[in-house]
């Protein structure tokens, strides 16, 4: 399938799938999707000093480089993916000049080139386990406060979107753990709430009217 480099409307880049009409990233700004949907909306609303995070879809590493930059707290970061990007293909984006963030370009180099299936110290606060891994195998329990759900959409990958894969999700989270996404589909939302997540709908990042935010509140 036909990969190329995009450059999106923030000036980051993303990897377009021409023949699916998809990106890794939204064509709307890569940057200014993350921060929205994942730090703002996610990791800065976590009570705890010590976060365990789950990012379905590792894709570019942009996510979990960001939560490196902005962290202010102890950080677990495992990032689950089926289908790596290649080293090319990290090579070609653009994140360390636009985010001006040059004094950290060997920690974005180091997150895409540790290995897999292990637990790495990239700082004093923040650890990266890799898991090369389909999101229908995970079989975590009660092991995240924080998931950043960032698949490739329910147009092109609706099985990834489904009531069992939430379930996953939310075994996978702790009491009072959340689950962000840039998803606002009504059917998306449905699903999370089946499997018994708290569901809001937040204002989406920039070419998005809403995200979904959901939270794992067990009724006693």
């Amino acid at each position: 399938m036909k990969r190329e480099i995009l450059i999106t409307l923030d000036g980051s880049t993303t990897i377009n799938l021409p023949d699916l009409n998809e990106q890794y990233h939204s064509k709307n700004g890569s940057i200014k999707e993350s921060y929205h949907v994942f730090i703002e909306s996610g990791l800065k609303k976590v009570s705890t000093n010590n976060v365990s995070i789950l990012e379905i879809g590792f894709g570019t590493g942009l996510n979990c480089f960001i939560t490196y930059l902005e962290a202010k707290k102890t950080i677990n970061y495992v990032g689950v993916e089926a289908y790596p990007v290649t080293e090319e293909e990290v090579g070609k984006m653009n994140f360390i000049s636009v985010l001006n963030a040059e004094k950290e370009k060997a920690t974005f180099n180091e997150i895409h080139n540790v290995s897999w299936e292990k637990k790495h110290q990239i700082s004093e606060g923040f650890t990266l386990t890799k898991r090369k891994q389909f999101f229908e195998d995970i079989n975590d329990r009660d092991a995240f406060n924080l998931i950043y759900f960032d698949a490739f959409g329910a147009r092109v990958q609706p099985q990834l979107w489904t009531v069992e894969i939430f379930q996953t999700m939310f075994d996978s989270l702790k009491e009072n753990g959340i689950l962000v996404t840039y998803s606002a589909k009504g059917s998306v939302r449905r699903a999370m709430q089946e499997v018994g997540f708290t569901v809001e709908r937040l204002p989406g990042p920039p070419g998005k009217r809403e995200m979904l935010r959901a939270t794992k509140i067990t009724k006693q």
